[in-house]
């Protein structure tokens, strides 16, 4: 088992960043790939980002040029930086772990393991 939890989340105005985090405990971090999803009320929960233990990204169309995702693997965290924030970004996001090595996937179900999520609001 493999234990996520999110913080960093908060109220924004547009324009403004926030970066979230994503502290894992449990099982060995490294070999897993990372990823964020979202989900705004009454919507799908939607990826958002990932990345794999060696550093290979895959990112939704619409956040690529605005968000960054990046990880620590010696603190077993990886991070989130979202700039030039729209209030169509506001969700809640989640923080997944994908235990199959060396890949790096936006389905939803190819992540065994999920964090509670953090709030963002972005307001305009």
């Amino acid at each position: 088992q493999v234990q996520l939890v999110e913080s960093g989340g908060g109220l924004v105005q547009a324009g403004g960043s926030l970066r979230l985090s994503c502290a894992a405990s449990g099982r060995t971090f490294s070999p897993y790939t990372m990823g964020w999803f979202r989900q705004a009320p009454g919507k799908e929960r939607e990826f958002v980002a990932a990345i794999s233990w060696s550093g290979s990204t895959l990112f939704a169309d619409s956040v690529k040029g605005r968000f960054t995702i990046s990880r620590y693997n010696i603190k077993n965290t990886v991070y989130l930086q979202m700039n030039s924030l729209k209030p169509e970004d506001t969700a809640v996001y989640y923080c997944a772990a994908d235990q199959t090595p060396l890949r790096v996937v936006a389905a939803r179900g190819s992540y065994d393991f999920w964090g509670q999520g953090t709030q963002v609001t972005v307001s305009s």
